[in-house]
């Protein structure tokens, strides 16, 4: 099972979160991880973010990430989106 946290966060408070569960074993971790940031924006009616060289380091050596609304095409009214991976697959099983 692969699981990603979502939420959002203003003024220092979580006004919104979901958790995203993927179990097909065919995407690579990559495509588990675009799959799911789309479908915590379909959730939460956002646009999907831009992802800047700071996510893709921040996600690499921490799987986690925040985007700022000027990740956004569209104007959002709150500080950051933040996603991390709370469960990896287990590739033994």
């Amino acid at each position: 099972m692969f699981r990603i946290w979502g939420k959002v966060i203003k003024d220092n408070h979580m006004i919104k979160d979901t958790v995203i569960s993927l179990n097909d074993k065919k995407l690579s971790r990559t495509k588990k991880v675009y799959k799911s940031l789309e479908m915590i924006c379909q959730e939460f009616d956002l646009p999907i973010p831009i992802w800047h060289d700071v996510n893709k380091k921040e996600f690499i050596d921490h799987s986690m990430t925040r985007f700022q609304p000027v990740s956004f095409m569209e104007s959002v009214e709150f500080d950051y989106l933040e996603i991390r991976v709370i469960e990896e697959d287990n590739f033994w099983e």
